[in-house]
This record gives C-alpha cells, structure tokens and sequence, in this order.
C-alpha cells in the first residue's frame, strides 16, 4: 500500500481531478492504479484567496514498493497494512457475564467489542433508551421538569448523546482503535465522511438513530440491556468484587465490573469512595458558553469562500492570569446551547449541533483551566463540590433558567439591559443574569484575557454582542479513578474506564478507551464458560 501525504486541491475540485492528481504524484498510468481511499481530508485556510482541501490517501498498485522507490519523495512511502485485531480470549476462566456501568460512548464501545467476542456483556444504564431520553429532555426544555436520570447528562449514549457528535480526538491510535470505531459507527448509519475528515462529527440527529442500531447488534450478540438500572451498591469479597446492586433493591452476581459511568455520576463517585475504590480530585476547567452569528465565523475563517464550504468552526487558546489555559472547547458550529443540567437547584450548559449544522449560530465553551489547590474544601470529591457550588449559584442567578449576560456587559461588570443584535439559539429558558458574579477573581480576569487574544484571531469574537451563557461546569470528569497497568483497579474485576473515570475527554477518546478496556479482558479472561442463557 502507498501513503500520499499533502496531496492538494481547489475547494471546487470533482472527484476525477483527485484520481489525477495520485496519478500525477505516483507518475503513474491509469491502469496502474488498482484502488485509492481517502484516510484524511483537511481544509487549508491561510490564504483566504486560495483555500484548499488537503488529502491523505491510500493507494494500491501492481508495484508499490518499486514505485515509492522510484520517486523519493518524503510524502509518498510505503506502508504495511495493519488490521485492527481484538486479541483472543484469555486463560482465566469467566463463569458470570461482564456488568458494565454505564452506555455512553465507552460503556457502548466496550459492550460492543465484547459482545463480538462472546462474552455476552449487561449493560446497566440508570437513564431511558435515546427515544424515550428525548422526550424527557425536551419537555424539560419547554417546562422545566428535570427527571434527574434521564437528561442531556444520563440515559442510551451519555453526555455525548446531545452534543455536536465531535469524533476528533488528540489521542494517538497506533493501535487502529480510532478505526474501528469509526467503522462501528459507520456501520450503523453516521456518514462515511467521519473515517477521513479531518474534524469528523456526526450530529445529535443522526447520534440518535447510530445508538439504538448499535445496541440492536449487541443484543443479536447475546448482550443484555438494563435500562433504568442505576448501579446503587457493590459487594467485594477478599479484594475482588462478587456482586452489584441496582435501584437499592436487586443484585446480580460478577466477577467484572467495567465502571464506563460517565463524569456526571456524583453520587455512584459517592458510593465507590464509601467502598474505598481508590480515586482522587483532578483538574479540568470551566467557563461559560459563547454565541456568535455563523455567517460571521465563516467570514473570519473562510473569507470570500465561505459560500462555498461547510459552516467554519475555530479552536483557540490563550494564557491568563498566573498563567492559566483559556481556551474554546467543543464548538459547535451552526448549533445551539442547551440547559444540561441533571440535578435539582444546579444549573449547567452545554452546546449540541445537528450534522447539517444549520442553525444560525456558533457556539462554543470558553473555560479556564481549574486544580484542586483552587477547590475549597479536599479529597477526592472536592472538584464534584466546586462543580455543585458554581452550578447552584448559576440556577440562582437565572432563577432557574439559563443565566445569560451580553460579554460588553460582563467585562464592565455591568447588567445586562438589552438584547443582542442577533438572538441566542437555546434549548430552554433563557434569563439576563450578572454571569460576572459567578466566578473568584482570578478566573473572570482569566475569562477576559483569553476573549481579547480570541479577539486578536478571530474578527469579531470579542464583540459587545456576543452572548455569554453560564455556566459550562461538566467539560471532563473532575475524578480519576486508580486503575494499574492490566486497566483494573486494586480491587480485582473492576476496571475504570472511559471519561468518567478521567481516561477520556471526549467521544471518540472514550469510545477508544472502552475498546482498550474490552481487550483488557479478553486478554485475561476466556468467555467459553460464560453461562449467556442466564437472565443476568
């Protein structure tokens, strides 16, 4: 197989000019050219009068070594092609299902692979499946009514579920785990674009119908799912686990616990710290939601070409004070924020976008990196605390709605009095609120230093206008919990995994971590014992 690395083309290009373009940097014939696949597709936008896409592709010929040879050009190599390959079983013999904890990208990923490979995993997942999640999430939107397990946070896909279905990740996949996720979702229905572009997402809408098809395949695989089964209790026995709880009420028996449960589960982060799992505070950051007018983004980014491309979308970064990290985080272009709350009296936001991202806005979180010196009280809960305190004094400000506040009016600590020139795009009950007031001294002035460089880069983003929505608190999971090299816990069968856990950031990161764990087990455990007639 031959590596084209840099290969480029006008944003108006047909697909045959990139056939000719391989074949003009191979110096090859047509009929030389057996097969090529696009494995990455970037827009190059430093010159605003000559935008290009830039391809990496892959190629086969009758001749690959001798032709790479031949050329001696350091974008074009040679490359072994290399499989994704989920080891085979383990000699520790299994009698009791895997349980996981949790359904969002890690806990459906880990069940996936799993269920490939016989082992006929339960899926506990405290909220409802996405159909019967989006009913409640939208009444919520509209009246008010949370169901604290079923919300943007929890129920069929996690957090990930209602967001803009970004599946970039800065995580390296050496081993082709990136891959085959991105097969997996493929597979059941997300758009074949996300195995090579270079900022793939898939969208809220069709996140919605790729779930439910991929717990349809676990199930036809002997998998089990348990919703509205909230994991309440554990029993350990002589170091290793032997059972868990659900809804107070039911046990079942297990010799693996894959803990994929999400950084919104304060109160199973409760219950496992009262069983002495290992885990400590750590750092992640929080911010407030940023709307500006799409069409003013695509201009910044695109300039005269925006027409011509898919809506822009920007990742920017900046020191504040004491030298903080301010930065954009999950932008979501031509989308929406939305009330993400999952807990009575605490309000947070988060942004979500369909995969046309239509809308009329752009969004993204501004946040400010945060450490546990910077929490008020210590222990390994002390982030989740910071978490609740700025989210209760978010629902305060807006009296339950989204607090809101235009950025002029929030650097000169000023109320909000009038609208913007364009309107916010939410999902729920929107207030103007002093957002100035929400945070110490030292992340407002870290907030207002990282908007004047965004400003410096972006034309625009600082603008008196822009509307500031708060508060973004659930960027990543304020816990990790200990796991040692063979991914468990020091208790025996439990294995950490995912976001929640603090080894992700993201859905393509977790999904990742959720194969890593699979393979984890496989590699000790044999599934051939495995009794999958039993109901649990």
């Amino acid at each position: 197989m031959i590596q084209i690395q840099q290969l480029k083309l006008p944003i108006t290009h047909l697909r045959g000019d990139l056939k000719e373009q391989i074949l003009k940097a191979l110096k090859i014939k047509g009929e030389q050219l057996l097969d090529y696949r696009i494995t990455r597709r970037s827009i190059d936008a430093r010159k605003k009068q000559d935008i290009l896409y830039v391809y990496t592709i892959e190629a086969d010929t009758a001749n690959d070594k001798k032709i790479v040879n031949r050329l001696h050009n350091n974008n074009i190599r040679y490359l072994e092609k290399k499989p994704y390959c989920f080891p085979s079983g383990g000699d520790r013999i299994l009698t009791k299902r895997p349980v996981i904890a949790g359904s969002g990208p890690a806990g459906l990923f880990c069940a996936y692979m799993l269920a490939e490979a016989g082992y006929a995993p339960i899926v506990l997942e405290r909220g409802k499946t996405v159909t019967q999640r989006c009913l409640d999430v939208e009444r919520f939107w509209k009246e008010g009514r949370l169901d604290p397990n079923s919300n943007v946070q929890f129920g069929e896909g996690g957090a990930g579920t209602f967001s803009d279905g970004k599946l970039n990740t800065l995580v390296k996949d050496t081993g082709g785990r990136g891959q085959k996720a991105l097969e997996i979702f493929t597979a059941h229905g997300a758009p074949k674009e996300i195995r090579y572009d270079a900022k793939p997402h898939i969208g809220t809408d069709l996140l919605r119908e790729v779930i439910p098809s991929m717990r349809q395949k676990i199930l036809s695989l002997g998998g089990t799912f348990l919703f509205e089964s909230c994991m309440t209790d554990i029993k350990i026995s002589r170091g290793s686990i032997t059972a868990v709880e659900i809804n107070h009420n039911t046990w079942i028996d297990a010799e693996i616990l894959i803990l994929a449960i999400g950084h919104s589960a304060r109160d199973t982060f409760r219950m496992l710290l009262e069983k002495n799992i290992s885990m400590e505070a750590k750092s992640f950051a929080v911010g407030l939601r940023i709307e500006h007018p799409q069409e003013m983004i695509n201009k910044s980014q695109y300039g005269a070409a925006a027409a011509k491309l898919p809506p822009a979308s920007y990742k920017v970064t900046a020191r504040g004070a004491n030298d903080r990290g301010v930065y954009s985080f999950c932008m979501c272009p031509g989308g929406f924020v939305v009330n993400a709350s999952s807990e009575e009296k605490r309000l947070a936001v988060n942004g979500m976008s369909n995969s046309r991202r239509d809308g009329a806005n752009a969004n993204s979180a501004i946040i400010v990196s945060v450490t546990p010196e910077d929490f008020a009280q210590s222990g390994p809960l002390s982030g989740v605390m910071f978490q609740q305190n700025l989210e209760e004094q978010a629902f305060l400000l807006g009296n339950g709605a989204i607090p809101q506040q235009l950025y002029g009016d929030f650097k000169r600590r000023q109320k909000t009095k009038s609208e913007s020139q364009f309107p916010s795009y939410a999902c729920g009950a929107t207030e103007h609120a002093p957002l100035h007031m929400l945070f110490g001294k030292e992340i407002y002035e870290s907030f207002l230093c990282g908007m004047e460089a965004f400003g410096r880069k972006i034309q625009g983003f600082d603008c008196e206008d822009a509307i500031l929505s708060g508060v973004e608190s659930r960027t990543s999971s304020p816990v990790k919990i200990h796991r040692n090299a063979d991914f468990q816990s020091e208790i025996c069968g439990i294995y950490p995994c995912g976001e929640g856990a603090g080894y992700a950031g993201g859905i393509m990161s977790a999904a990742m971590d959720g194969i890593k764990v699979a393979e984890a087990v496989a590699h000790t455990y044999t599934p051939d014992r495995i009794r999958k007639d039993d109901r649990f």
